[in-house]
């Protein structure tokens, strides 16, 4: 077990225990399906999810492996990969356009196929926010002609939710897309289930997510879950402080001495050994590549040389 310990009434979404076991089993799909339909802001209604392998493999024997959070295809045969992206990555967007082209691809059939795919909606709920001045939290990417601005192809969609700018409280939840958000952001800090979430989905998400009804294994798997998502979050924390503080003393230090740029330099350079430094420190704690590659900004390949 955790040395630390739980004291929370309800798991925090965040980890890969909650967020598999809330979103991606069968027995809790209705969950998923209203957080889709409330996505999608009644463009369309779901009513039924198949969920599908999490693991792929790319065409040949080498190629490179994905492996999605929740993956799920509705009734109309679009397809759904969701995603729990706890730290920043450096190609995160790059990211998500490849995982999308494994749903493009397992489209085609043996045999003869005229390339009619069916839609394809990849979406990042973020604990992190993209480096933009754009205060919005919610992003919906598509396919467009630059010059008429018009939708070039409606079937490839990416929508990504920037969570730590939802701060609406609970007074001012109006839509049932808000209570999602709101939910998904607070769950772990809730004592109980809010007046303002009192729709059945939520009677059974809070039923779900307490703590006190899990099994010893499920316990057992949400402190290990939860003491990952601390370390995680304490080591990106530390990093921030450590690169920003010593990367501008050193950086201050240097540009008295020799010029503000070729200070400044000098700070992006010991900001890079604290990189490498906290890379090589996750690889000792086990955590997954993909972790470290968010926390760190090194590429798959420099962490795998260290």
């Amino acid at each position: 077990m955790c040395s630390e310990g739980i004291y929370e009434r309800y798991v925090n979404f965040y980890t890969d225990f909650a967020f598999k076991k809330l979103f991606g089993t069968e027995v809790n799909k209705d969950l998923l399906i209203s957080f889709l339909n409330a996505l999608l802001h009644g463009r369309e209604e779901i009513r039924e999810i198949t969920y599908l392998n999490t693991e792929h493999l790319g065409t040949q024997e080498y190629d490179r492996r994905a492996v999605f959070d929740v993956y799920c295809k509705n009734e109309k045969g679009e397809y759904f990969l969701v995603e729990m992206q706890k730290g920043e990555q450096q190609f995160f967007k790059d990211r998500s356009i490849y995982y999308s082209t494994f749903a493009i691809r397992e489209q085609a059939p043996r045999g003869e196929w005229n390339y009619g795919l069916k839609g394809i909606y990849t979406i990042g709920i973020l604990n992190f926010c993209f480096e933009t001045n754009d205060p919005s939290y919610y992003h919906e990417v598509k396919l467009l002609d630059t010059k008429t601005k018009e939708i070039f192809y409606d079937k490839l969609t990416f929508i990504y939710l920037e969570m730590p700018k939802f701060t609406k409280t609970e007074a001012e939840l109006e839509t049932l897309f808000d209570k999602w958000l709101y939910v998904i952001r607070n769950l772990a800090s809730l004592m109980e289930r809010p007046r303002a979430l009192q729709e059945k989905v939520f009677q059974h998400l809070f039923d779900a997510a307490e703590i006190a009804k899990f099994d010893k294994k499920e316990r057992y798997e949400y402190e290990e879950s939860l003491k990952a998502f601390r370390d995680l979050f304490s080591m990106v924390e530390t990093a921030k402080l450590k690169g920003h503080a010593e990367g501008l003393e050193e950086g201050l230090k240097e540009g008295h001495a020799k010029g503000l740029e070729e200070g400044l330099a000098q700070g992006l350079r010991e900001v890079e050994r604290n990189k490498i430094s906290t890379a090589r420190k996750l690889k000792q704690l086990g955590l997954a590549l993909a972790d470290i590659v968010s926390v760190s900004g090194l590429s798959e390949e420099e962490i795998r040389q260290l």
